[in-house]
């Protein structure tokens, strides 16, 4: 949507890059960040995404991430990062690669899917190469589980503890920048080499590389063995099997505990056009990105769902769901298909 000038946006522009801000147009909003595609008065174009108050430790660690990952994986210039006096937000301007993402040129046919599979993990090895300060701070593990908690039903955590306690105490490896969102929407393509570039590093945190790879493996629906194995081969770093499984129950149930009730993500036996008009109704743009649990593939790899590169199709252990079905029930069927898998 492209009209008046959001009053934080014009004032991001004039305070972090002292140029007004003369158009903008939404691209994405949610309940912590706001992102604008913004023209400005000496003909630059700049994308502005504000942060709410809430969340000034997101903005402040996207912009470091963005700074200390620019020499290894491709990313936008920061060009202002700050808070804006009066309005309790943190801006963030980069500037404008343009409006294709990885998502689009799939979707219109310009790239193929595992093309694009692989694309993700070379990025992946190459952000994850990226040297990690010893000041840098970290996310605990149990930060991330006690946000888990507060969204789960009661019960939940106890349902997937094996999976708990396999990340707690797998052994410490060299931590590693962890994007925390790597889908295809969220890597643009730009300029004449249509390179690639990785962008919204809302949240960046470092930790272990397993974590960031099932992450991208659960919002790409790749996680059957293989499309997996795409993204794996073409990641470059060694990765441990095992515990890569593990992280990947831990998103799953993530992802179930965040889409709630009456939310397009809940709701699997919804046809994708409908889903796409829902979208469309509630104000989302084509920028922002099609969740795994939309496809409808992602049923048909419930069988050999937690199966790595080295092992056959899992054929012994089917599990069906409903459509909706409780992430109490999600977590505990996770919790027995790892289970059953790690025999």
């Amino acid at each position: 949507m492209t009209g008046q000038v959001p009053a934080a946006v014009s004032r991001a522009c004039a305070i972090l890059l002292g140029v007004p801000a003369r158009t903008a147009q939404r691209l994405a909003v949610g309940t912590r960040t706001a992102v604008y595609r913004t023209g400005l008065a000496d003909g630059r174009s700049v994308v502005v995404k504000l942060y709410a108050a809430t969340a000034h430790r997101n903005a402040i660690t996207e912009g470091s991430a963005f700074c200390a990952v620019a020499n290894r994986v491709p990313v936008p210039a920061v060009l202002g990062c700050g808070t804006l006096p009066g309005h309790g937000s943190t801006a963030l301007i980069t500037a404008d690669l343009g409006p294709i993402t990885l998502g689009s040129a799939v979707r219109s046919g310009q790239v193929r899917d595992d093309r694009a599979l692989r694309d993700l993990g070379g990025l992946l090895g190459s952000l994850h190469r990226t040297p990690v300060h010893v000041s840098t701070p970290r996310r605990p593990f149990y930060e991330q589980v006690s946000s888990l908690g507060r969204r789960c039903p009661p019960g939940t955590l106890d349902r997937i503890a094996p999976t708990l306690a396999a990340i707690a105490d797998a052994s410490r490896t060299a931590p590693v920048w962890c994007h925390g969102d790597v889908h295809l929407d969220n890597v643009v393509i730009s300029g004449p080499r249509a390179v690639r570039h990785m962008v919204d590093f809302t949240d960046a945190a470092v930790g272990p590389r397993e974590a960031d790879v099932a992450q991208t493996l659960v919002m790409t629906d790749a996680i059957a063995s293989v499309r997996a194995s795409t993204v794996t081969d073409a990641y470059p770093l060694a990765l441990d099997p095992r515990l890569l499984s593990t992280w990947a129950v831990f998103h799953t149930v993530r992802c179930w505990a965040h889409s709630s009730p009456g939310d397009d993500r809940a709701h699997l036996d919804v046809p994708a056009e409908v889903l796409h008009l829902r979208r469309k109704t509630a104000g989302h743009t084509a920028a922002e990105s099609d969740y795994f649990l939309h496809e409808p593939g992602f049923l048909d790899h419930a069988r050999d769902y937690f199966v790595g590169t080295a092992r056959p199709p899992v054929s012994r252990e089917v599990t069906v769901m409903a459509a909706d079905t409780s992430p109490d029930d999600v977590a505990q069927a996770a919790e027995a298909l790892v289970t059953f898998w790690a025999r």
